[in-house]
């Protein structure tokens, strides 16, 4: 059985497996790939975000799913849909994602992954709407964004970090299916 749930030339893309919590857990703990989130995970916390990745790919056949590069087979991180139900005016709403080990970072890996997401969304799961969310200061994100063809569609605070946080403020990107 195929293991991948989506490939592009270059990427894997799976469920979640407990080999992955080493790797997600040094991901999730450096400072660099964490900059734009409120604080570093614990190998608890990776282990836990794995678990609900599980359980919402059972559930919904997607998830942020676990990404490995296709030449070498390691693990970089993720990419994926995810349901949120956080309180905002869109709420509740189908988000594209992405985190990738800095190793990773650069080579167009996150732009690739999303692209591929999109159209499993769109086409494969045949969902109407896709957002993505980043604090304002996170303009690599916001890049990523726009090169996959979603447009600004509000500001906002989010509500799941705390008072005083720069990283409170956050811009939601959107994208609707083509009907072709």
């Amino acid at each position: 059985m195929e293991k991948y749930i989506i490939k592009t030339s270059r990427l894997g893309l799976r469920n979640w497996q407990d080999s992955d919590i080493e790797n997600a857990t040094m991901m999730n703990a450096d400072m660099a790939v964490m900059e734009f989130f409120p604080n570093i995970w614990s190998r608890q916390e990776t282990e836990k975000f794995i678990k609900r990745m599980q359980t919402h790919f059972s559930e919904h056949g997607f998830c942020y799913f676990a990404v490995d590069e296709l030449n070498t087979g390691n693990f970089i991180g993720f990419t994926g849909l995810l349901h949120q139900t956080y309180q905002t005016n869109f709420t509740p709403f189908i988000d594209i994602g992405w985190r990738l080990m800095p190793n990773a970072w650069g080579k167009g890996f996150a732009t690739e992954g999303a692209n591929a997401c999109l159209n499993y969304a769109f086409h494969t799961l045949n969902l109407p709407t896709i957002f993505a969310i980043a604090p304002e200061l996170n303009l690599k994100s916001q890049k990523v964004m726009q090169k996959i063809g979603m447009t600004e569609y509000a500001h906002f605070i989010h509500p799941k970090i705390d008072p005083g946080n720069p990283l409170k403020k956050c811009v939601a990107y959107r994208i609707l299916k083509k009907w072709l």
